[in-house]
């Protein structure tokens, strides 16, 4: 059993997820980054222990079920505890009401959704027989204020707060926090495909008028993940400029 305190990353072979690990790592955790492909989860990991942190990588489709339960488990066993855990990983089908499909609606659900449930429930044994537990679920503001075209993704990542506040009340005794962090529109490889026009109008809902950096969710993350974030249970903090403030 390592000392060190072993975090789960999903979705962490880019954009966000990526940043999280890289923080949690640069923080001194040992970071399991997981995500569908082993490829570019073996370049971040030698990048983190390029940088003198500490890394491994398991490939894991989250919406596999069994996978993640059994994913979460072994790296249990593997290490001997397991301390964080933050649900990253997620996909969009957008589309308007009358035109989605149930299969683009269930996808999204089960995916984002789901899994995280699945997840929480597969690391809340190992977190409460080693007494310390911290929980990030990554939300969106769109799960806040919704989003036209995205009634599904709004859907599951409004159902993660009032999961987040479930887990957080059910754990807290064991000294294990659940917290959600909602991002707003986030400079990525998704948003940099955007015409400058869209972005340009996208910037005037924003307060800073910027586009956030995955930096700045990682940085929202390794707080709530950290020793001292032990009073915050509950919680969504929106990272999003000021987008939603009112």
């Amino acid at each position: 059993m390592t000392d060190q305190r072993v975090a789960i990353v999903t979705g962490a072979s880019r954009g966000i997820g990526r940043a999280i690990a890289k923080r949690l790592a640069a923080d001194g955790r040992h970071v399991v980054c997981v995500s569908r492909s082993q490829g570019p989860l073996d370049e971040l990991v030698a990048e983190i222990q390029a940088d003198g942190g500490a890394a491994s990588a398991v490939a894991c489709d989250i919406s596999d079920f069994d996978a993640v339960a059994a994913m979460i488990e072994g790296i249990a066993k593997d290490h001997g505890r397991l301390d964080i855990l933050v649900n990253n990983a997620g996909i969009t089908k957008d589309n308007l009401i009358l035109r989605m499909s149930d299969e683009e609606w269930d996808d999204v659900i089960n995916t984002n959704l789901k899994s995280v449930f699945v997840a929480c429930r597969a690391a809340a044994r190992p977190m409460m027989r080693g007494k310390f537990g911290r929980i990030c679920n990554i939300a969106s503001t769109s799960g806040l204020v919704g989003n036209a075209g995205q009634a599904n993704y709004a859907a599951a990542k409004s159902g993660l707060t009032g999961f987040t506040k479930t887990v957080a009340r059910e754990l807290g005794k064991k000294n294990i926090t659940a917290n959600c962090v909602a991002p707003g529109f986030i400079e990525t490889d998704m948003t940099k495909d955007l015409p400058v026009a869209v972005t340009d109008h996208i910037k005037t809902a924003i307060s800073t008028r910027e586009l956030g950096q995955p930096e700045d969710i990682a940085a929202a993350v390794a707080y709530v993940t950290s020793d001292e974030a032990v009073f915050i249970t509950g919680q969504t903090i929106a990272v999003d400029g000021g987008m939603t403030m009112c």
